[in-house]
């Protein structure tokens, strides 16, 4: 049996990641996937010649992850899409204001709201998150913005740059930040979809020696004080010194024995998943090309026309997403509902729509996340399992103040140089007889 020094579970952004910058460092890794392909909900379909994400997908230019994978020397194909918005309200059409001009001319704002909202903005871009003390967004929304109307579309910018609608949990320091992320830096979209990621980080982890097996199933790992045994579905056993767990935390939980008694319990127990209802939809072309980007100011939803600065297609076919945002914090009910709001929204946005569909999806709750930033978290998961030496974790929900695909990634990372740092201590430990 060949040894590693790493085993990593999970083959989606978190675990090829830390697999790159494991190996960068001279360390033997393996990656155990348990799907036929790689990538997790970075995975993209291909449906009629159109790229679809799993649900519409955005990088933070000033993010972890797109920061990250400029540090690994990636070329990502893309664009970066206009800001141009329209809002929904009681089922009629207005534009967002972006821009000096467009806070003017809106007639969704009084003149006193108007003034109030150009406030708002400039106190965002200039805000220090970090003063700010441990509150729910809503607290502090109801707090900052007496204005119904701008606070209307402040919730909506807050749904759009972090894909969650749990205003009543969710920290606000971590929703102002991404905030401020999306004004200044703005986001990215990848041609090819999220696919393209993953291929590129899989021929780096290639390139410096990561191996990869696919349908691997782990169905335990226990640990000991200087190795990790892991035994999978078919009944093959590998054992290494230390191991990354990217799956969910109460996947982690039930595969890791021992776990109940540890800080991946507290972390499980702690974690609020979210997930979404996602329609995409494949077009000849787009019926009403005023309308690229919409988000519904009175209800939950999205709309994008990634086409606009991407290629998702070969013959010129547009690929758009619409998105409803499921609160974590309510019961869900009629989730068929969903479907008929977002084609509803469609109809709204674009008449005749359905004359033009080439191809679509529907994922009625998709996860975008295991985990967030919010106000019941008693403390931030991972990297390391304290009380297992040498067992990790990293994912969408182990971020600390990072969220999305950022967590995921700064996760990733996070694991590895953790594992680097604690072998370099262990290094110097059994060289000079003392840990300096």
């Amino acid at each position: 049996m060949e040894n590693f020094d790493v085993a990593i579970v999970g083959g989606g952004l978190a675990g090829l990641t830390a697999s790159i910058y494991l190996a960068k460092a001279g360390r033997k890794v393996i990656v155990l996937e348990k799907s036929s392909r790689f990538g997790g909900r970075g995975m993209t379909i291909n449906k009629n010649g159109i790229c679809m994400n799993l649900g519409a997908h955005a990088l933070y230019r000033g993010g972890a992850a797109f920061l990250t994978f400029n540090e690994l020397g990636m070329n990502l194909p893309g664009g970066i899409p206009s800001t141009k918005a329209h809002g929904i309200w009681k089922r009629d059409i207005f534009t967002i204001p972006t821009d000096f001009r467009s806070i003017l001319s809106t007639p969704l704002l009084s003149w006193s709201a108007k003034v109030q909202f150009l406030r708002l903005m400039i106190r965002l871009g200039n805000l220090n998150v970090g003063e700010i003390q441990k509150m729910s967004l809503t607290t502090w929304t109801e707090n900052e913005i007496k204005d119904p109307m701008v606070r209307n579309i402040f919730y909506a910018l807050c749904r759009t740059t972090t894909y969650t609608f749990a205003p009543t949990i969710q920290l606000a320091s971590s929703v102002l930040k991404q905030i401020q992320l999306s004004i200044k830096e703005g986001v990215f979209y990848v041609d090819g979809g999220w696919e393209t990621i993953i291929t590129k980080l899989r021929d780096i982890a290639n390139h410096v020696g990561v191996q990869f097996l696919a349908k691997k199933h782990v169905l335990e790992i226990e640990h000991y004080e200087d190795k990790q045994r892991i035994y999978c579905f078919d009944d093959e056993v590998f054992e290494v010194g230390t191991v990354i767990v990217t799956t969910p935390p109460k996947e982690a939980c039930n595969i890791i024995k021992g776990a109940e008694g540890t800080s991946l319990h507290r972390w499980s127990e702690q974690s609020v998943p979210v997930t979404v209802a996602a329609l995409d939809i494949g077009l000849r072309r787009l019926p009403n090309p005023t309308h690229q980007f919409a988000l519904g100011l009175d209800q939950p939803i999205f709309f994008t026309n990634q086409s606009r600065a991407v290629k998702l297609s070969d013959d010129g076919s547009i690929a758009v997403s619409l998105i409803k945002y499921q609160n974590p914090a309510l019961e869900m009910k009629h989730t068929h509902e969903d479907k008929e709001q977002l084609e509803s929204t469609m109809d709204l946005l674009h008449p005749n729509w359905k004359r033009e569909v080439v191809a679509q999806q529907y994922l009625p709750t998709i996860k975008v996340v295991y985990d967030f930033p919010h106000i019941n978290r008693v403390e931030t998961p991972g990297p390391n399992i304290p009380e297992m030496p040498g067992v990790y974790v990293a994912g969408d929900w182990a971020g600390h103040d990072e969220i999305l695909a950022d967590a995921a990634v700064a996760s990733g990372k996070r694991a590895a140089l953790h594992i680097l740092k604690q072998s370099e201590s262990e290094a110097v430990h059994h060289g000079n007889g003392a840990v300096i």
